[in-house]
């Protein structure tokens, strides 16, 4: 059994109505990392020097030894930028990601973020990669980041992002219960609910993580990488246009959330401060406009869209699977047995991605075994409609069409092309019933039967799998 693990589904065409505050038409959430004085350097019991997200091209870490100029680049960061960015936003609700060992040496910044009623969500314990670190090992950094944090700002975070974080990052945050929202994710316009097992692994006990996608586009950090800004102006006309595109999207009515990421180093800087003054300028100058912290958006999506439990068929067993989905191919369980066995995932937790998984072992199959399927299928009103022994489908499907009530004229009519389709190709006729009258259904009858027998199996096939996508669609929908 496969299972694939990422959703690559979402939302889909039809994403949720954030229903922002005061019918907003964006949410613009902004992001201050406050990383300084918690970035790898060995006076942090780090093996080496930082190299990540700076003015200096091409850095590379410097094994035990201290890196002045990096050093220096990051305290910037701390004594000016920090007060350049507050002094511009500190009317306007702000998430800081802080760094828990970068906050306890910034009382004063920490102060002033306080002050101006910012949320300051945990930003992890250091400012460390953390893709090679054992499991064991970064739960305890989670679990010391939330006290640190604690200690160091008077409240526990309600929000947490890593960064440069493991496979493990998000389901670990989720396991502590602290978290209102995980922001490690770059997945979505919008929040979206993770699932994930309960730490101790009791059967059927489920955490619910909020997730609150991030940015790493609308984010100063291309400052500092090679395909990235080069001036100011490149990162205002960015933030621009980002927000208009999503402005215009929340006028057609879907609101969805732009997500700006700064640094205190990097932002601060007085050519690029000044781009992101006129950015903001910008988007202030618009009607409609729900400026908000990370949590307070999350407490709104929490209200607005709290978790759903549903039954994924890509968690089902067997038996459940097989139970549930068999029958959507014609007394064919075999198609979702193959189903079954294969790369299951969130993706396919929907019509949609069940019929592609379902259809996948159709296509494949031997033309032995797809006639099998072909042949399965009833007479359209024909005898076992009479009888009363068509599956629950089957004569919902007809009856839908008004096949179940015909005329003595138009069952000889039926009667008549039935046998003359079946004796031509070997097959009983098909068509997705739903998509039709009983007109427009004789005048396929009469043009297909006109087919060669190639071209007629292969759209036999295809209705086939229209009728079980039908079928799946009323399903998902109940």
């Amino acid at each position: 059994m496969q299972r694939y693990p990422r959703d690559m589904t979402g939302y889909g065409a039809t994403p949720p109505a954030a229903n922002w505050p005061n019918g907003a038409k964006i949410a613009v959430q902004i992001v201050l990392n406050y990383e300084e004085g918690g970035e790898n350097n060995i006076l942090h019991g780090d093996a080496a020097s930082e190299a990540f997200l700076s003015e200096i091209t091409g850095a590379a870490a410097w094994p035990g030894q201290r890196h002045w100029n990096m050093e220096s680049i990051y305290e910037y960061g701390a004594r000016a930028g920090f007060w350049r960015v507050h002094r511009m936003l500190s009317a306007l609700p702000v998430t800081v990601y802080g760094v828990a060992t970068a906050l306890a040496r910034a009382p004063e910044q920490v102060a002033a973020m306080k002050d101006s009623g910012w949320e300051i969500a945990s930003h992890g314990l250091k400012w460390v990669e953390h893709k090679d670190m054992p499991e064991a090992e970064e739960r305890a950094q989670i679990a010391e980041a939330i006290r640190l944090h604690t200690e160091v700002t008077g409240e526990a975070p309600r929000g947490w992002y890593t960064g440069r974080c493991s496979n493990n990052t998000v389901r670990l945050a989720a396991e502590t219960g602290q978290f209102a929202y995980v922001a490690d994710s770059y997945a979505d316009d919008l929040p979206y609910w993770m699932q994930f097992e309960a730490p101790d692994q009791k059967p059927d006990q489920k955490i619910d993580q909020l997730i609150v996608p991030y940015t790493m586009d609308c984010n100063d950090m291309r400052f500092a990488i090679q395909a990235g800004y080069t001036n100011g102006d490149q990162f205002e006309s960015y933030l621009k246009d980002s927000f208009d595109y999503l402005y215009e999207e929340g006028q057609a009515g879907a609101p969805k959330m732009l997500s700006i990421g700064l640094h205190c180093r990097l932002i601060g800087r007085p050519g690029r401060a000044a781009a992101l003054r006129r950015a903001i300028d910008h988007m202030k100058s618009h009607e409609g406009v729900w400026f908000a912290t990370r949590l307070q958006i999350a407490e709104h999506w929490m209200k607005e869209h709290p978790p759903v439990a549903i039954t994924r068929p890509s968690e089902m067993d067997r038996k459940t699977f097989v139970t549930e989905f068999g029958g959507i191919f014609e007394h064919s369980a075999w198609i979702a047995e193959g189903a079954y066995d294969g790369e299951l995932g969130p993706t396919h937790d929907s019509a949609a991605g069940v019929h592609q998984a379902l259809a996948r072992v159709f296509r494949s199959a031997s033309t032995d075994q797809r006639l099998g399927v072909l042949n399965a299928h009833p007479d359209l009103a024909g005898k076992l409609a009479s009888a009363g022994r068509l599956t629950a489908e089957s004569t919902a499907e007809q009856a839908g069409a008004g096949l179940d009530m015909l005329t003595d004229e138009e069952r000889a009519t039926f009667t008549a092309l039935n046998d003359a389709y079946t004796g031509k190709f070997g097959f009983p006729f098909i068509i997705a019933v739903k998509d039709n009258t009983k007109a427009s259904i004789v005048a396929a009858f009469e043009r297909r039967i006109n087919n060669d027998r190639a071209t007629e199996f292969a759209e036999a096939c295809l209705q086939v799998e229209r009728i079980a996508q039908l079928r799946l669609i009323e399903k998902f929908s109940t």
